[in-house]
């Protein structure tokens, strides 16, 4: 009676295993996924600000250029 109970007990442990593994897995991952979609997003963003800025510095220096040789 008592390797019924282990034997029962190892069984329900797999069980719960394969539960976990395809329950909690998905999960896991598509909260992963979406943690490194928004790291992605900011990063994108980040490169978005950084090329305004350096277009606005390329245009303020053509600007003061041109007021420099107009005087």
């Amino acid at each position: 009676m008592k390797e019924a109970k282990d034997v029962l007990r190892v069984v329900g442990m797999i069980l719960l295993g394969v539960f976990v593994f395809a329950v909690a897995a998905p999960l896991v991952l598509k909260v992963a996924g979406l943690t490194l979609g928004i790291i992605g997003l900011l990063i994108g963003v980040a490169v978005f600000l950084i090329k305004v800025a350096v277009v606005l510095a390329i245009g303020y220096l053509i600007l003061v250029g041109i007021r420099a040789l107009l005087r």
